[in-house]
């Protein structure tokens, strides 16, 4: 008989990239099943799809986005419930990437106001994960010195 898997979540940086998950998943499915509801929160203008132009595919690339950010909150849960540091460190550079070129692009003027919302979400979240584990890295270290954590 199969040993019951014991998913928990082990500390803050794991409850990070929890709620991350989690959200993403959430968001990206509401993009599979409503993609106008995502250009909507975006602040993008939502267009008719019987009034869109032949060679208008901004509803096939929400799609494309969706599932990515639904398989991106898959990963994130399953890193976090299965307590992969190496996953969180990996996330945090790229998060924070993705906050710089989606803030550029709002105040370029290429997207409306309300998208950087995307970009704060990346880089809180990143700066959030990258403080749960610099802390949980220096407790570790403290009470490996024999100092008290």
């Amino acid at each position: 008989m199969p040993k019951a898997f014991k998913f928990q979540i082990h500390d803050a940086a794991g409850w990070t990239m929890f709620v991350f998950g989690v959200l993403a998943f959430l968001l990206g499915l509401t993009g599979l099943l409503r993609p106008e509801w995502t250009l909507t929160m975006l602040g993008f203008e939502v267009v008719d799809r019987a009034q869109r132009a032949a060679g208008d595919y901004t509803i096939v690339f929400v799609i494309a986005a969706s599932m990515a950010s639904f398989n991106m909150g898959v990963y994130y849960v399953l890193a976090a419930l299965n307590d992969l540091k190496a996953f969180y460190r990996w996330t945090v550079p790229f998060r924070g990437l993705t906050f710089l070129v989606f803030t550029t692009v709002v105040l370029a003027g290429i997207a409306p106001t309300r998208f950087i919302g995307v970009g704060l979400w990346e880089g809180l979240g990143a700066i959030a994960t990258g403080l749960a584990l610099y802390f949980e890295s220096d407790r570790t270290s403290r009470r490996g010195n024999g100092e008290e954590a």
